[in-house]
């Protein structure tokens, strides 16, 4: 498709995530013509970087000057803007709002699709720290789209233009795909706290506790893309060693607070992913067990504790 017929594209905000789609769009040949921020200094020096584009204080520039507009601001003000801009009768055949939040409804924009403009959702799957190798970066991950009809097109075609994978998801789900998705990312970062805080008791200092685990971790995710989760499973559980498990849990129980209860949460997905395997071990029902026992004993304390509080 030549440039002329692709969408211009248009940015109110001017983060992270703001800062690498206009670029990447920019460098895939699409006309991003237009930024509005909070800060117009933000907005100006993002568009300076991008050719035929203008920063604006206003957000509504932005919709007069844009096709697609991405609504690229925190959630908690997705609804408020939308309510403050307007589309003009003449042009909403031709007009989007989309916002880029992986929690928040589509229908928050429903003041924009009342004038006539189509709505939709574009939730890029990526962690943007705000560096220029995000632009690399981005190419391989997934982008989230809801959104019907020529919309859903348009949106496909730009998912595609940034060499990442388009996923549908259906009206009403994107709060529980947001909170899941937690699991690859920041509740990943929790497990590794929680162990460098039990490494700690040992002597070892966060450094070099990170130092050991983060090429572990590497290795285990390289593992689950080649294998499947599966047969990237690793440790006790895979091996059927219950005699470890039920000494690990034992001494984490033995430390208070919630280690005990976190690792036996753990370990009962671990139980699940080893019962998914061709051959699970032998010992993986006397395995399921011993996570129960210890996790009716941890949970009941951690239920017990609280209640005095």
């Amino acid at each position: 498709m030549s440039q002329s017929h692709l969408p211009r594209v248009g940015f109110i905000g001017a983060g992270r995530l703001a800062r690498c789609l206009a670029l990447a769009f920019s460098r895939a040949g699409y006309p991003v013509t237009a930024v509005a921020s909070r800060t117009p200094a933000s907005a100006a020096r993002l568009a300076a970087q991008i050719p035929g584009c203008a920063g604006y204080d206003a957000p509504q520039q932005v919709v007069d000057a844009a096709d697609v507009v991405f609504l690229a601001v925190p959630d908690d003000s997705i609804g408020t803007t939308a309510h403050t801009l307007r589309f003009e009768p003449r042009e909403v055949s031709a007009k989007a709002l989309v916002h880029c939040s992986g929690a928040s409804p589509v229908e928050l924009l429903a003041p924009a699709r009342s004038q006539g403009a189509a709505i939709g959702g574009f939730h890029p799957l990526y962690l943007f720290g705000g560096e220029a190798a995000d632009l690399e970066r981005i190419a391989g991950c997934s982008v989230t789209i809801e959104a019907d009809g020529a919309l859903k097109d348009t949106l496909t075609a730009l998912a595609v233009a940034l060499r990442c994978h388009p996923l549908s998801i259906p009206p009403g789900g994107r709060m529980l795909y947001h909170a899941s998705a937690h699991y690859a990312a920041s509740f990943a970062l929790c497990s590794l706290a929680e162990c460098v805080a039990l490494w700690r008791t040992l002597g070892f200092a966060e450094d070099d506790a990170l130092r050991a685990l983060l090429p572990m971790l590497a290795g285990t995710i390289e593992t689950a893309r080649d294998k499947g989760l599966p047969n990237a499973l690793a440790g006790p559980v895979s091996r059927g060693d219950t005699g470890v498990v039920q000494k690990q849990l034992a001494l984490l129980e033995g430390l208070g607070g919630d280690h005990a209860a976190l690792y036996g949460l753990m370990s009962r997905r671990a139980v699940a992913l080893a019962q998914r395997r061709v051959t699970p071990p032998a010992a993986i029902g006397d395995i399921a067990e011993v996570v129960e026992e210890s996790l009716s004993r941890s949970l009941n304390q951690a239920a017990a504790g609280a209640s005095v509080k």
